[in-house]
């Protein structure tokens, strides 16, 4: 959780506080408040969904690269926000609402975003940064990368954060995380499941790029019917995610895209999506 300050607020409110650049598919989301430890404020939250809505609604954009500035990826909510709204009328309830709600629509919006969405950490993730980085599909970190659910130090249990760990990784494993609030690397992170791959800094980019590269050369229809019927079986029983899935492959294999694959292999040639 981020205590940045409020210094040079002018000249960070003349700056974007997301860079974005799309390249062969891959759209890259870059999170650019490294000053502020890239604090999900309200504001920082609210542009990282209308940037995932464009990313949506663009055609051209395959794959979604979410990154950020600085050594800290992301420091969860700012905290020197949060405690200023204790001055309102309401002792900051209404302002805490809206902050955790924004929150869980940042972390449902990457999730049902019909287009996978790859975290890509360079540095510390802590707190709803670490949900940031368990929200999405995939994550690719550096060696040096750290996450934590520190909440519990500070009087203040990450419970919203429990939410996205507790599907990503086990039990015992979240449990301790948000227990004892101690930080965890990036190697240990990849033995739990929250992370895919551990990189180090000189093959960063290369990993990255290949990942991003790889899922954008797929029908993005495939990948979209895909994404949507895994999160959504994952939640159900085993007859009932059986039952749902055959429905979902028997409409898939109907689909254009499916014929021009199958096709493709047996021809052994390149397929052509249409994403149809």
């Amino acid at each position: 959780m981020s205590d940045a300050g409020t210094a040079n607020d002018q000249s960070e409110a003349e700056r974007p506080m997301l860079g974005s650049l799309l390249h062969n598919g891959v759209q890259r989301i870059v999170m650019q408040r490294p000053e502020r430890m890239n604090a999900l404020s309200l504001s920082m939250m609210k542009e990282l969904c209308a940037a995932l809505d464009e990313a949506a609604a663009n055609p051209e954009v395959r794959v979604v690269l979410l990154g950020a500035e600085g050594k800290v990826f992301c420091a969860g909510h700012d905290l020197k926000e949060l405690t200023a709204a204790r001055a309102q009328e309401d002792g900051g309830k209404a302002f805490y609402q809206q902050t955790f709600n924004q929150c869980a629509e940042l972390m449902q919006k990457i999730v049902n975003l019909p287009k996978p969405v790859i975290a890509v950490v360079t540095g510390v993730a802590t707190a709803a940064g670490c949900q940031l980085v368990a929200s999405c599909d995939l994550a690719i970190a550096l060696d040096t990368a750290t996450f934590c659910t520190p909440g519990v130090n500070i009087g203040l249990f990450c419970s919203t954060p429990m939410v996205a760990l507790t599907r990503n990784i086990g039990r015992k494993q979240a449990m301790e995380m948000l227990l004892t609030g101690e930080s965890i690397d990036a190697s240990t992170a990849k033995e739990y499941g929250l992370i895919n791959r551990v990189v180090q800094a000189d093959y960063l980019e290369v990993v990255v790029q290949k990942y991003g590269e790889a899922i954008a050369s797929k029908s993005a229809l495939t990948v979209k019917t895909g994404k949507e019927a895994f999160y959504k079986q994952a939640e159900m029983p085993l007859a009932d995610a059986y039952a749902y899935t055959s429905k979902v492959m028997t409409e898939n294999m109907l689909a254009h895209d499916a014929e021009e694959g199958i096709n493709a292999f047996l021809q052994k040639r390149k397929p052509d999506w249409t994403d149809t």
